[in-house]
C-alpha cells in the first residue's frame, strides 16, 4: 500500500492526493490517506477532501502506518524524520520530498511506502490528469446564489482574479515565506489578459474583499464574490474553475481553480515570485502554458 501524509489547506491536500494517486496507479497499489496531522491543526478548515469532493477517500489507521514505518510511526518521530538532519536514520520506506521543484525520484520508488511532502507540480500527476479531474468533481449541490453566479460566469468571457491575504499577511512566518502578491502584479496581469481577450468580465475572489476594494483599481467590468465563507469557502474554487481565464495568486487554492478549468483556450496568469525567499526553485509550480508575470 501507499500512504500519503496529508496536511495544510485544501489546495495542498489536492496536490498531495494527486501525486499519491499517480504513484498508486503506476504501482497498482491502493492509496491510503494519513490525516492525523489535522488532530491539532487550527488553520483553514481541517481535512476537506472528503467533504468537498465526490470521491471516496480511504483513511489510514494507526496500524497501517505502523506496518510501514514500524517504531518511526510515532507522531513525534515521524515528523522529526521528515527533516534532513535525521535523513540517515529515516525508515527506507518513508519517502520525503527533497526539494520544492519536481523530483524525478518519485517515479522510481516501489513497495509499501509512506510519502511526505507537498508535491506542487502537475508533472507528478499529468499522466493521469483525467482521473484527477474526475476525483476532484465537487460533491454537493450549489446554493441558489452560487448557481446564479455560475450561470453568469458560463455565459460571459469571464476572468477569475484571486487575491490571497488572510494568514499570508497576519501570520509572521507565512508573511516571511510567502508574502502577498503586489498590486503591480495584478495591474500587469489585468493588462496582459485584457490585450489578448475581449469583452471580459472580472470575478474577484479574496479572503479580504474589503482590502481589495480599497486598494486594487479595476477599470473594467467586475464583480466581487465574498459570500462563500468558513466551511463554504471551497465554493470560491468551484466558481473560479468555471471562469474562462484566470489571474491566480501565489496560492495552491487558485492554482487548482485554474487547473480544473476545462476551457482549452484559457489564459492563466501566475506570479513569477511564488515565495519571498528567492532561493527556492519554483520553475515547476505552473504548467508550461501558463504565463508568469
Amino acid at each position: 500500500m501507499i500512504i500519503i501524509d496529508v496536511s495544510g489547506g485544501l489546495g495542498n491536500q489536492m496536490f498531495q492526493y494527486a501525486a499519491g494517486r499517480a504513484l498508486s496507479e503506476q504501482l497498482k497499489q491502493p492509496l491510503i490517506l494519513d490525516v492525523t496531522s489535522f488532530s491539532d491543526y487550527s488553520l483553514h478548515n481541517g481535512f476537506e477532501l472528503e467533504s468537498v469532493f465526490a470521491k471516496n477517500f480511504q483513511i489510514s489507521s494507526k496500524h497501517q502506518i505502523r506496518e510501514i514505518l514500524g517504531w518511526q510511526a510515532m507522531p513525534l518521530v515521524k515528523n522529526l524524520a521528515k527533516g534532513n538532519r535525521l535523513q540517515i536514520l529515516r525508515n527506507k520506506k518513508h519517502i520525503v520530498e527533497p526539494h520544492f521543484q519536481y523530483w524525478e525520484g518519485l517515479r522510481k520508488v516501489s513497495g509499501d511506502l509512506y510519502i511526505s511532502g507537498y508535491w506542487q507540480s502537475e508533472k507528478y500527476f499529468l499522466s493521469i490528469a483525467p482521473i484527477i479531474r474526475e476525483h476532484f468533481s465537487f460533491a454537493t449541490q450549489m446554493s441558489e446564489n452560487n448557481q446564479r453566479i455560475a450561470s453568469e460566469i458560463r455565459r460571459q468571457n469571464s476572468v477569475s482574479l484571486h487575491v490571497r491575504r488572510g494568514d499570508y499577511v497576519s501570520n509572521e512566518t507565512n508573511l516571511d515565506t510567502h508574502g502577498a502578491c503586489s498590486l503591480e502584479y495584478y495591474d500587469d496581469a489585468i493588462k496582459y489578459i485584457s490585450t489578448r481577450n475581449t469583452q471580459l468580465e472580472f470575478y474577484i475572489f479574496s479572503d479580504d474583499i474589503q482590502w481589495v476594494k480599497e486598494n486594487l483599481n479595476i477599470d473594467r467590468p467586475h464583480q466581487y464574490i465574498n459570500h462563500n465563507q468558513g466551511m463554504e469557502s471551497y465554493n470560491d474554487m468551484r466558481l473560479m474553475s468555471l471562469c474562462k481565464h484566470h489571474i491566480i495568486a501565489n496560492s495552491s487554492f487558485s492554482w487548482w481553480a485554474a487547473w480544473l478549468c476545462s476551457n482549452a483556450s484559457k489564459t492563466v496568469v501566475a506570479p513569477k515570485r511564488w515565495f519571498v525567499k528567492q532561493n527556492i526553485d519554483t520553475k515547476d509550480i505552473t504548467p508550461d502554458s501558463w504565463v508568469r508575470l
